[in-house]
């Protein structure tokens, strides 16, 4: 007597529902995911537009001015590019009552792919008097 035995296993049919269910998933995911990702980005330049203003303010106490080369705090360009290089950094020294170097925009300005990732928040700003800003309200908030 002849046993036959079933042989289990995934048809090709099977197997192509399952990769079309993988790509949909893929495709409703990456969107949310480069969104994520360009946001978490965002942290960076405030924190070092935060760091440059307090060196400012140090700065000025010395200087009685503002300084409006960065390297003259320690940066190690002018414009100062981030560390993860998604940010350049610069510095407009302006004049209130017609005294110069008493106030400072400090700028930051996506680069490359968070420039093309994050078009809602390509610019933050923030100035002497810590007000921020940028390109959307809601740049500044994470």
């Amino acid at each position: 007597m002849k046993r036959y035995y079933k042989i289990a296993g995934v048809t090709l049919v099977e197997l192509l529902i399952s990769i079309a269910i993988m790509g949909i998933l893929g495709a409703v995911a990456y969107p949310s995911y480069v969104s994520y990702i360009s946001k978490s980005n965002r942290i960076e330049p405030q924190r070092e537009l935060a760091r440059l203003a307090s060196l400012q303010e140090q700065y000025f106490i010395d200087h009685r001015t503002y300084a409006s080369n960065l390297v003259l705090l320690g940066t190690s360009a002018n414009p100062y590019v981030t560390e993860s290089g998604n940010y350049s950094i610069s510095s407009v020294i302006g004049s209130f009552g017609g005294v110069s170097g008493v106030t400072f925009t400090l700028t930051a300005t996506a680069k490359g792919t968070q420039a093309t990732n994050d078009s809602s928040c390509k610019v933050l700003t923030i100035n002497e008097k810590g007000q921020k800003s940028g390109t959307s309200s809601t740049c500044w908030d994470n």
